[in-house]
């Protein structure tokens, strides 16, 4: 049962319920067929012809995946999936977190360097993603819009979704690729919207129902290696979780053209290796970010704010730094991760 929660990213109002519909959706997509009480049969699934080369991929993720995963490292999964994971290595894959797992959709993208035996638990493998290739959308692309996915593979004849819509692994054609990115990319507007607060998607986007899929030259991929776009979307995605203010400051200041001034500064650096994911990314005014870049500040695990003893105005900065220089953290996920904290501590010379 456990293994049937993680892979489905889902609880359900109970486990048994969660099994139950799941059962249903396969049946419903042919992908098992009913025997007798309690009995199903494998039904096969249409062998297609890419079904044997190399894919990109959606890995589906969710908050009470028993599997600890860290989507900017690694995805962890058991032996079921490892063929479908294999075709994926070199390739880019989309991370998804269903509605019934949180609701996030389609929220980042990474590159799949290597898939490894799990050695912290035997019979689990581990997909390895390639350093520096992890990054979280800046807009957050729901699974469908007006009931037609963005998986446009995942579309029976009828209209109706196929059973593959619950595997956690699965090949993703280049159409269906490049018209996520194309969403998760959306350039930010001159303000943010607040946490949890829809954008509109253009439909020249989405493409029509009975539209036929165009499926190249262009491979929005491409896009994915541009520090410049890495930059621009990570920057967006960390002043969407801090509605843009500064975590030491608390200011929240914006320019006479409607920008914020707040940036986004990497915990650990992209130099050292650290990922543009936002647990390794806080929202810092210029100059505490400036300070912070070179050590003259940093952070504990509990989000205490740290003073270097280099510091020549102690009292001055303290004056701007939040009462009881106690940072303000977003919830969950999006809370800097301690990895990242304990690297910038060592990396300047701070005991905590």
């Amino acid at each position: 049962m456990e293994a049937i929660v993680a892979a489905t990213a889902s609880i359900g109002a109970t486990p048994w319920q969660t099994l139950s519909r799941v059962l249903q959706e396969l049946r419903d997509g042919g992908t098992i067929e009913f025997v007798g009480e309690g009995v199903y049969r494998y039904a096969g699934q249409p062998v297609t012809e890419d079904s044997a080369g190399p894919t990109k991929g959606v890995f589906v993720t969710g908050p009470h995946s028993i599997y600890d995963d860290q989507p900017e490292r690694f995805y962890r999964f058991p032996p079921t999936y490892l063929t479908a994971a294999r075709r994926m290595v070199g390739q880019w894959i989309v991370y998804l977190e269903p509605r019934r797992a949180g609701g996030r959709g389609f929220w980042a993208v990474a590159k799949v360097s290597n898939i490894e035996r799990d050695s912290e638990r035997p019979g689990m493998f581990l997909a390895l993603i390639e350093p520096g290739s992890f990054l979280e959308f800046g807009t957050s692309v729901p699974f469908s819009i007006d009931r037609l996915p963005m998986e446009r593979a995942l579309l029976n004849t009828d209209g109706s979704i196929k059973g593959s819509k619950q595997l956690a692994i699965r090949a993703l054609r280049n159409a269906d690729f490049n018209r996520i990115v194309e969403v998760g990319l959306l350039d930010p507007e001159p303000e943010l919207p607040r946490v949890g607060e829809a954008e509109q998607i253009p439909s020249f986007l989405l493409g029509q129902p009975d539209q036929e899929e165009f499926e190249g030259p262009i491979d929005r991929a491409k896009m994915l290696v541009s520090r410049k776009v890495r930059d621009a979307k990570f920057r967006r995605a960390i002043l969407h979780v801090y509605d843009g203010r500064c975590a030491l400051t608390g200011m929240r200041l914006v320019n006479g053209g409607g920008r914020l001034e707040t940036e986004a500064a990497h915990i650990m650096s992209v130099g050292d290796g650290g990922p543009d994911s936002v647990s390794n990314g806080i929202a810092l005014s210029g100059t505490a970010h400036w300070m912070f870049n070179r050590g003259l500040i940093s952070l504990n695990d509990n989000g205490h704010i740290l003073l270097s003893g280099k510091i020549n105005d102690r009292d001055g900065i303290e004056k701007m730094l939040l009462p009881g220089r106690q940072a303000n953290f977003p919830a969950g996920a999006y809370r800097p991760h301690h990895r990242y904290l304990s690297h910038h501590r060592e990396r300047f010379g701070f005991e905590v």
